[in-house]
């Protein structure tokens, strides 16, 4: 094989909690996790130039060696005993930046899958170990579905399946860096009180009104920003059974019980300036699209 285009899955945090702090300046999280429709599309091609290309579409986004993607593809062929060859990423971009909704995690999860197809499958747990390595969210993107992880992301374990339902995710012009969102929750006097567990025993009940009532985000509660608190107030106004900030932010997501409402809500933000995507709920991080 020479070739492999894979889809790459962003995710949304239905509740995120942050612990405590490690002696490393990582921040330990609990927060559940869930793939989503909304994905780039990574392709990779065996070359013969000697280097590792990673490109992108969006001239925004980070290219070669200062994009996760290139650390993931080290991590692989580390990994896997290989020395590094040559090969290369191209990446479309669907999923928005700074949004707290993955992206960059999902490209490297791909970059990690493609590598093992086209080059040498690696086990779970060693291919579980390079995805943390580039990147917290690394290996949640690798695994998808619905996850709670903790410590810094990597301890993964499973959780009832969030019932089928539609998303609108929508992002606001205005954006958060993940160090900035770290920052501005240090500063709080007091942490924010855990809410994972809520989310977990609504999980379990299987509902999805339960569900939306019970998801959080610390990081929203930390820096609330009006942009994501007005976008909140829209889609619950709009028949959302709930909506959340992602992650370090800045989107906004919500869930409704069908895709009519959704569509019908997407409506009410055009002409704002705000992006806005309908998805779904998906049980994998990574989907191969072509070979």
């Amino acid at each position: 094989m020479k070739q492999i285009v894979l889809q790459a899955s962003a995710k949304i945090n239905l509740s995120l909690d942050i612990t405590g702090r490690r002696a490393d300046g990582y921040h330990e999280l609990d927060t559940v996790m869930q793939s989503v429709s909304l994905a780039d599309t990574v392709e990779l091609s065996k070359t013969a130039d000697g280097t590792i290309s990673v490109r992108c579409d969006d001239t925004s986004i980070p290219q070669g060696g200062d994009n996760i993607a290139h650390r993931a593809a080290l991590a692989y062929f580390d990994a896997a005993g290989l020395p590094a060859q040559s090969v290369s990423v191209f990446i479309r971009k669907r999923i928005p930046s700074q949004a707290g909704l993955g992206g960059g995690s999902a490209d490297a999860a791909a970059v990690l899958h493609g590598l093992c197809a086209l080059f040498s499958p690696l086990p779970e747990d060693a291919l579980l170990r390079a995805g943390a390595s580039a990147g917290a969210d690394v290996p949640f993107c690798l695994t998808g579905g619905t996850l709670r992880a903790r410590g810094i992301g990597e301890l993964l374990s499973p959780v009832p399946v969030l019932p089928a339902c539609s998303m609108l995710i929508v992002k606001p012009p205005i954006g958060m860096s993940t160090a900035a969102a770290y920052a501005a929750y240090d500063h709080l006097p007091t942490g924010c009180p855990p809410r994972t567990g809520a989310l977990l025993t609504a999980l379990e009940d299987g509902s999805l009104d339960a569900i939306g009532a019970a998801l959080d985000n610390a990081f929203a509660n930390a820096s609330p920003l009006p942009a994501v608190e007005s976008i909140r107030r829209t889609l619950r106004a709009a028949g959302a059974v709930g909506a959340c900030m992602s992650g370090s932010g800045t989107a906004v997501f919500g869930l409704f019980a069908d895709e009519h409402t959704a569509r019908h809500c997407a409506g009410t933000f055009d002409g704002t300036g705000v992006a806005c995507f309908l998805c779904h709920p998906v049980s994998t991080g990574c989907i191969p699209v072509s070979a």
